[in-house]
């Protein structure tokens, strides 16, 4: 089950990941504006609960955990028991340590595998225009959505959300193509307060099997 909920929000975030990538384009207003919030973010630290949701609006599973990111690449993602799972990031690579299977997978960064939402808080996001349809909507005063459909027809999820209130980051919600819907709501969230580089470091016992790792 753990790896059924994970899976779409991880693979969503590294096709984010990549759209930095692409040939610069003239972009929208939207893309433009949406990319200046998160630039803004030279650190990102928050509590989330993340909801998946099937295609007949049933409650799948309900997680918790925290994150913190900070740019460039750097990020450290903690789902608590009982489906404990650690995600974290230097830049060059993703480290996933699931301690119920008693293993790590190392992937590269450019091999565009999975990771966390908490790439696209650490990561580049200029030219976002170029891989994704971009729209904004203003909710309220105080609060401005955001909606990206991918471009490509072999992507694995149909739209991403964010939701900002006051220019804070406080939901995400994803759709895919099962019409499986990924809610990641954001608290105690704190904003480009300082952290020391070694708190992006991945620790597991001795004789963890390490997949992938090509040292």
């Amino acid at each position: 089950m753990q790896q059924f909920i994970l899976k779409p929000v991880l693979a969503l975030v590294m096709a984010l990941v990549f759209s930095s990538s692409a040939v610069a384009a003239d972009g929208s207003a939207e893309a433009a504006e949406l990319a200046s919030l998160l630039k803004s973010y030279e650190t990102y630290q928050a509590d989330f609960i993340q909801i998946v949701v099937n295609e007949n609006g049933g409650k799948v599973q309900e997680s918790r955990g925290s994150l913190k990111a900070k740019r460039p690449g750097l990020f450290y993602w903690e789902t608590r028991a009982p489906l404990s799972q650690f995600i974290v990031s230097n830049g060059k690579t993703v480290e996933v340590f699931d301690p119920d299977l008693e293993q790590v997978t190392v992937h590269k960064l450019d091999d565009r595998v999975q990771a966390t939402p908490a790439l696209l808080l650490s990561g580049e996001v200029d030219n976002l225009e170029e891989t994704y349809r971009v729209s904004g909507s203003q909710v309220s005063a105080d609060t401005r959505e955001f909606t990206l459909e991918p471009k490509s027809a072999d992507s694995l999820f149909v739209s991403l959300q964010l939701k900002f209130f006051r220019g804070e980051l406080q939901e995400m919600r994803m759709q895919d193509s099962l019409s499986q819907l990924s809610v990641l709501s954001f608290d105690h969230i704190r904003l480009n307060e300082a952290v020391d580089n070694d708190a992006f470091t991945l620790e597991y016992p001795e004789g963890i099997d390490v997949i992938g790792d090509e040292g």
